[in-house]
């Protein structure tokens, strides 16, 4: 095995989570390969693992602890020195995580990612240090992503309080991104070879709102500005902050595609309130119908079993996404978080009728969509191509899909990965639509 003291040194590098992580797993590996470090290697054949953990919900922190009980028996059989944990479960169990699992030689939390060398090469065995005053950039990362898609993080933390949440804890509050670091990000990765950015926070619409600069209204028009900016993507975004000028700047910019990712986690009043959303069921219908009106798809999510969640409450929210018609949606039945104020809430809701309401829920979705696909059929829309899937099709998405959380769309002659072209949809497989490419793409 190689002296990781002397020779360089080879990282296996696995990031989990949210694309807020991925960034951070990118830069974290640039600070890596600039170091000296042969990063890439697999975990059966490299000197160090590293993994870049999520640690939002139970299931995140369970797949984390599953990959790093791999990590370790890898070490204990003598073919990695040692593993470094990082990322979200890092900073919020901090050095706890030594005794979780025995092994363990360094833990870096997500305020200290440029320190990685040291953990990767010895130097230091605990990295975890609360939030800075400020956010700092993302240039110049080692991608992850496939070259034409791109995620931008404007922002970092969350000031919101939430009662279910844990990431103030974990991130810290909100503190955006100078529009100077965001822009000269973006030119960079357009000049990489992105067609797609995809804009990122814990809570895209709140940017500006700490540092009295331009809001994410003005951040999109200057955005749409750059020259080659084909897509942009707005994620994350949060309902009480969402301006009329904001839906006015997607429905303005040429090239931010008419697109909202939106979490409403409720629909009832009543539930909104314990979860502390700040935004009622009035003022979310006020701005759906905006966006709605503008154009705009709207993928969303939902909790559902959130405590006290009584029949009627979640009938309510059945009969608001039936009537409504997202374009794309998300549940995830609610998870107790130590620390929140809603795992000490009373009247806690059985993981059988959590499972019954998931069922109902997205059956309902999926009704909408496939009426929806099937109405699409004889539409010529523009798709941005993926690239081959692990079947061998070609795929790529539509403006009104998101990378990885949406469904896609399903080419039926294959092309390069990073054309936006012309397509007939010929028909629908599931969630996907089957497309037809046209002699005329761009």
């Amino acid at each position: 095995m190689t002296d990781v003291n002397e020779q360089p040194v080879s990282v296996s590098f696995v990031s989990l989570g949210c694309p807020k992580n991925l960034v951070d797993s990118e830069k974290m590996l640039a600070c890596l390969a600039e170091g000296g470090c042969v990063v890439g290697a697999p975990m059966n054949d490299a000197d160090v693992i590293v993994i870049n953990t999520c640690g939002f919900l139970a299931d995140a922190r369970d797949e984390a602890m599953g990959v790093i009980s791999e990590a370790l028996e890898y070490k204990t059989a003598g073919r990695a020195a040692r593993v470094v944990v990082a990322g979200c479960l890092a900073q919020r169990n901090g050095e706890e995580l030594f005794d979780q699992a025995p092994g363990i030689d360094a833990i870096v939390g997500v305020n200290d990612r440029e320190a990685i060398l040291q953990a990767v090469t010895g130097e230091s065995n605990s990295l975890v240090s609360p939030c800075s005053g400020r956010i700092g950039s993302d240039a110049g990362r080692f991608r992850l992503t496939p070259r034409h898609v791109a995620y931008l993080r404007v922002a970092e933390g969350c000031s919101h309080q939430c009662s279910f949440c844990t990431i103030p804890a974990i991130r810290g509050p909100f503190r955006s991104k100078l529009a100077f670091d965001v822009l000269g990000e973006a030119a960079e990765l357009i000049a990489d070879g992105t067609v797609e950015l995809n804009i990122i926070a814990q809570d895209t619409t709140s940017y500006g709102s700490d540092s009295g600069g331009i809001d994410l209204a003005g951040l999109l028009r200057q955005l749409n500005s750059i020259d080659g900016a084909a897509w942009i993507r707005l994620m994350y975004t949060y309902p009480r902050r969402f301006t009329d000028d904001l839906v006015s700047a997607i429905d303005e910019c040429d090239h931010v595609v008419p697109y909202v990712d939106m979490p409403l986690q409720h629909i009832a009043d009543s539930v909104l309130r314990r979860m502390g959303r700040g935004a009622g069921r009035g003022r979310i219908e006020e701005l759906l119908d905006k966006l709605r009106a503008a154009g705009i798809a709207i993928r969303t999510t939902f909790i559902v079993g959130f405590p006290g969640e009584t029949d009627r409450e979640f009938e309510e929210l059945l009969e608001f996404v039936r009537e409504f018609g997202f374009d794309a949606m998300g549940v995830f039945a609610y998870s107790p978080e130590s620390g929140t104020p809603a795992a000490e809430m009373d009247d806690q809701v059985p993981d059988e009728i959590k499972a019954r309401r998931i069922e109902a829920l997205m059956g309902t979705q999926q009704e909408i969509v496939f009426a929806a696909n099937d109405d699409a059929v004889g539409q010529f829309i523009d798709v941005l191509v993926d690239g081959l899937d692990d079947q061998g099709r070609c795929v790529g998405r539509h403006a009104g899909q998101a990378p990885e959380i949406d469904s896609m769309c399903i080419l039926t002659e294959p092309r390069d990965a990073g054309q936006i072209l012309t397509v007939e949809v010929a028909g629908s497989d599931g969630y996907d639509l089957i497309v037809q490419p046209q002699s005329d793409s761009k």
